[in-house]
């Protein structure tokens, strides 16, 4: 794969960290997972009250594909020679704790760096590892909440409304995974590290690109905000938004008014013809709203297809599991896990017209610590040692 060779010793934990080094993996790269004795916080929280398959919880199993684990108590004194010897052997330490967190633990930057100075550290946290937001909680819907996304999301009477995903979670770990494989390059041409930083604040701000450079250049004020219900966005012309229909619901979206009046035969929407677009978005969405009420999908969508009227019928998770595009794009895979059956996405890029098939999970922490400690220049004896005073954990 794309990233074979690199290798990453990863302090990672929730999702944004564990969900970068998945996208790493799954290109080829070699991921350690640092663990404490009882596993990451991911191994303990599911969601959906506390969701599990063959007694993994489903956030464990949606972001640790492919990561060798190796559980070690950090605190006892023997263990910082263990981190530093196995960051000797790789390119990148990566972390996602508090800002703080790996230099009072011994292994902040410049330490790291006096052991292995082309080393490629990276670090993502909430808001950045300085400023005057560094030592909040950095969690997706406070994100979502201080970067303006729940804002623009939010419509109406209704309010600020938060996207019905970790959004700001998966954006950073995409953009945290970029810098990563953005430094891998840099080392493989210099031969020089790097200190990557990304933060989820950033990443809530990037997801909005698009709408924040229009808010700005335009002189919008938040009272734009304010739209009709059907309406998809805040910046978008009428009709973009997503209507109901008799039997379904249709996401119509960069069309013209007046193409949608002669389509659909209606003098309501005929009358807006020649207006704005925008200026009068909600008087348009509202009418349509009104005028596609009593359609079907199949009906709308024949009448849409033939006239070339950019629309999708509105889908549920339960409907993707029949959706042919994505079966042909195999987005899902079946997994066993421990004698049971869990449905995982598979990684989203396709090299060569494939993807990568690998699917491995370290199901206990530590499962590969034996492993992980030979590969990195340790002796049978000093392994039985470490295991022996407690300093690194393995299953029996």
């Amino acid at each position: 794969m794309v990233l074979e060779g690199l290798k990453v010793v990863s302090f990672c934990h929730f999702l944004q960290g564990p969900a970068a080094m998945q996208y790493l993996s799954d290109m080829g790269a070699a991921v350690i997972k640092i663990e404490p004795p009882n596993g990451a916080f991911e191994r303990h929280w599911g969601g959906v009250d506390k969701a599990k398959v063959g007694g993994a919880t489903s956030f464990f199993l949606c972001a640790n594909r492919n990561a060798r684990s190796l559980a070690i108590d950090l605190k006892k004194p023997d263990a910082k020679e263990v981190i530093f010897r196995l960051v000797e052997s790789a390119h990148v330490l990566a972390e996602n704790f508090r800002p703080g967190a790996l230099d009072r633990l011994g292994f902040g930057y410049e330490n790291v760096r006096r052991r292995k100075p082309d080393i490629i550290y990276a670090s993502a946290s909430g808001f950045g590892r300085s400023g005057p937001f560094a030592d909040r909680p950095g969690q997706d819907l406070l994100i979502q909440a201080m970067s303006g996304l729940a804002a623009a999301t939010g419509k109406g009477e209704v309010g600020p409304t938060p996207v019905g995903c970790a959004a700001a979670d998966q954006h950073g770990a995409a953009l945290f995974a970029l810098g990563i494989a953005g430094a891998y390059a840099r080392w493989l041409k210099t031969g020089v590290g790097t200190r990557v930083e990304s933060s989820l604040l950033g990443a809530g701000i990037d997801l909005q690109m698009e709408s924040l450079v229009a808010y700005y250049a335009s002189g919008a004020t938040k009272e734009n905000f304010n739209r009709d219900v059907h309406l998809g966005s805040w910046f978008h012309e009428a009709p973009y938004g997503i209507y109901a229909l008799a039997d379904a619901h249709v996401a119509i979206s960069m069309a013209q008014v007046a193409n949608l009046a002669q389509v659909l035969d209606s003098a309501e929407l005929a009358g807006f013809v020649g207006e704005s677009p925008y200026r009068n978005r909600n008087a348009i969405a509202a009418a349509l709203a009104n005028v596609v009420k009593d359609y079907t999908f199949e009906r709308l969508h024949a009448l849409f297809t033939v006239h070339a009227i950019w629309h999708a019928r509105v889908e549920d998770f339960d409907d993707l599991l029949e959706n042919p595009q994505l079966e042909h794009n195999e987005t899902f895979s079946d997994v066993s896990i421990n004698g049971e059956t869990v449905k995982l996405l598979n990684h989203p890029v396709r090299y060569d017209a494939a993807a990568p098939g690998k699917a491995e999970f370290a199901l206990q922490p530590g499962a590969h610590t034996r492993d992980v400690l030979g590969s990195s220049g340790f002796s049978d004896a000093e392994i039985r040692e470490l295991l022996r005073s407690e300093v690194v954990f393995a299953p029996e």
